[in-house]
Formats: C-alpha cells, sequence, structure tokens
C-alpha cells in the first residue's frame, strides 16, 4: 500500500513545538481527510484570535462541557489569552472544588481560584458511560494534538453534521457527520 506522510496537526507554532515535529504515517485509503483551512494561527509569526477564544471558550461552558472534559486545561491558561485575571478569579470563585483533607482529616468545598482546572461533568468513567449508553466522551485537552488534521478535524466534526444519505439509519439520539 502507498503510505502519505501526514504533518501532526497542531495549532499554532508553540503547540507544533510541543508536538517536537511528530508525523502520522497513514495509508491514504484508511482515513476521511478534513478539508484544509488557512487558519490565521498556522505559521510561526501568526497569533490566536483572541475573541474566537472566548467564542470558543463559551460554546465549551454552554454545550460541550455537559459531556465532555479539560481535566488537562487549568483556568490560569485562559490570562492574557481570551480572559482578564480579573474575570477567571470571577469565574473560578462561582465553582466549588473538592479539596483537603483538613486538620481533622476531612475533604472539604472551597471556592476554585485560577490554579484549578477545568472540572469533568463526571465523578468517573463509570458515570459517563452511563450517561451516554456506553460510550466515554473523550476529553477535549489535547484533541488538536491528537487528532490526524489537528484543528481542520475539530472544526470539520463541529460543523459537518449533515442529514444522512440514504439508506443509513441512525439509532435514536444519534446524528450523522461523515
Amino acid at each position: 500500500q502507498q503510505q502519505k506522510r501526514v504533518p501532526h496537526g497542531a495549532a499554532g507554532a508553540a503547540a507544533a513545538a510541543a508536538a517536537l515535529g511528530g508525523s502520522l504515517v497513514l495509508a491514504d485509503d484508511e482515513v476521511l481527510h478534513a478539508p484544509h483551512h488557512n487558519w490565521t494561527f498556522n505559521g510561526p509569526f501568526s497569533a490566536f484570535d483572541h475573541a474566537a477564544i472566548r467564542r470558543g471558550h463559551q460554546v465549551y461552558t454552554q454545550i460541550c462541557a455537559a459531556c465532555h472534559s479539560l481535566e488537562l486545561v487549568s483556568f490560569r491558561t485562559l490570562i492574557g489569552v481570551a480572559f482578564s485575571d480579573k474575570e477567571v478569579k470571577n469565574m473560578t470563585a462561582e465553582l466549588d472544588f473538592q479539596d483537603g483533607p483538613d486538620d481533622t482529616g476531612e475533604m472539604f468545598e472551597r471556592p476554585g481560584k485560577p490554579s484549578d482546572y477545568f472540572p469533568s461533568p463526571y465523578k468517573n468513567e463509570e458515570e459517563g458511560r452511563m450517561a451516554n449508553a456506553g460510550a466515554y466522551p473523550p476529553d477535549l485537552s489535547l484533541m488538536v494534538k491528537a487528532r490526524h488534521g489537528g484543528a481542520d478535524y475539530v472544526f470539520s466534526l463541529l460543523t459537518g453534521y449533515r442529514d444522512p444519505p440514504e439508506g443509513v439509519v441512525l439509532r435514536p439520539g444519534l446524528h450523522y457527520n461523515p
């Protein structure tokens, strides 16, 4: 089989450097490639769109966070990128986190702080599977780095839902995304 060397997708120069220039080798017939987009953040001298990051955070918190976690992302990473220090402190103060143990050995609840990580929507994997018909929703922390096509993959996933083609029958509650 003919192999094609495909660059490991990463958003921006920092993520590409973090990926250490890794690559992914896949046979062309094994993968449906996401359409390539000329993102403003691809390249060594480019930058992220801060307003888009704010909108992405809003979409995550209002929709995605109901099922998916960002367990490897702390709130402080949003400071100076999409939110001010005060905004992040206010955002985290609205959340309660389990901490401890205290001097008596008991766990306790405390207001969040910027160094806390985004909370998971489930207490454990079993609860997540039970709530999603046996499927455990993946953590989204490294999705751009982890998937072939990077940001193109994520964009296609979020915008690619369609009516199923004739002959394709979906179970109740599922949606078609080629």
